[in-house]
């Protein structure tokens, strides 16, 4: 038996990921929701949305490896195959590239994920409504 007391109205998905994406709250769309490089705060500065019961764990780390690693693959081919630099100097350029676009996407996509499980009330999103 599914309990709907607790879903009074849907909640956007697709802009809770992108404000979560942007590290803004996915409620209020201002407030921060990261204080740091990657730790999620405890409850929105603006609207006082609690964070504390997210799930985040290794999925941005994963996805930041996927994401990563299909971008740079075929671009590390293409420059091999098209330009056929010193491996030295192909092997410092794309490490400075996938470690910068890991950095960049690292505490995006945990707001993003942080974003997308409170839209679909996972965890403890859906208690306090």
């Amino acid at each position: 038996m599914i309990d709907t007391t607790q879903r009074t109205e849907e909640r956007p998905v697709w802009p809770s990921i992108l404000l979560g994406f942007r590290g803004k709250c996915p409620n209020c769309g201002s407030g921060p929701i990261l204080k740091g490089y990657l730790t999620v705060r405890d409850s929105c500065t603006v609207c006082r949305e609690e964070f504390h019961h997210h799930r985040a764990d290794d999925g941005p780390a994963y996805l930041t490896i996927l994401l990563v690693g299909h971008l740079m693959a075929p671009l590390l081919h293409i420059a091999f195959v098209r330009f056929r630099p010193d491996p030295l100097v192909l092997f410092t350029i794309f490490a400075i590239g996938c470690v910068a676009l890991s950095l960049y996407l690292l505490p995006r996509l945990k707001g993003a994920i942080v974003g997308y499980q409170w839209a679909r009330r996972m965890g403890g999103f859906g208690t306090g409504d």
